[in-house]
């Protein structure tokens, strides 16, 4: 993976830097949230690992601004006494956190787990998109039912004739429905 770290203190992020790359993924490192992102935009990181206090730009700000540019897994680092800005990053969309000194087979594991995280995550939100546009579409068809309904059509013959003008016209029931709410057809009834 290509990996963005950011790390104010040099031990830290040397240390760091040299366990993710013995797991054999590509590191950049930063020393402030700024480089950091400048990083972020140069290099297209799969995972961010971001100490949470750092100079000029926090690991929460770099985390809010990554998550609207840039999402990607997002662990962050900490100590034991920040637990104000441990409250603020649970606002955030973060897969994890890390409390220093850290472990090789803590950072593995983490890593792992953030990126699952994340995709489940991503999957989801496009399960929820794609939920409310059929909702969506459900209602623009109900509404049309509805103009049918009210022009004479029983509800089963409003709905034939929305799905005979789709097939017909070779365009989906939500296109039939959002033409017919615009301009209402003169309906001929069979009889």
């Amino acid at each position: 993976m290509r990996i963005l770290i950011a790390e104010d203190e040099s031990i830290i992020r040397m240390g760091l830097k040299s366990m993710l790359q013995e797991m054999g993924h590509e590191v950049f490192a930063a020393a402030n949230g700024r480089d950091a992102l400048q990083l972020a935009r140069r290099f297209s990181p799969d995972l961010a690992i971001l100490d949470i206090r750092m100079p000029h730009t926090d690991g929460l700000q770099v985390a809010k601004v990554l998550d609207h540019t840039q999402p990607m897994p997002i662990l962050l680092l900490t100590a034991f006494s920040q637990q104000n800005l441990i409250d603020q990053a649970t606002e955030l969309p973060i897969q994890g956190y890390l409390v220093k000194p850290i472990q090789p087979q803590e950072l593995s594991a983490a890593i792992s787990v953030a990126t699952k995280r994340f995709a489940e995550t991503k999957e989801l939100e496009a399960d929820k998109i794609k939920l409310q546009e059929k909702l969506a579409a459900q209602e623009l068809i109900e509404r049309a039912k509805g103009k049918l309904i009210e022009a004479g059509l029983s509800e089963e013959e409003a709905y034939r004739f929305l799905q005979q003008q789709a097939r017909k016209n070779r365009r989906s029931m939500q296109e039939v429905a959002q033409a017919l709410l615009k301009q209402p057809p003169q309906i001929t009834r069979k009889g």
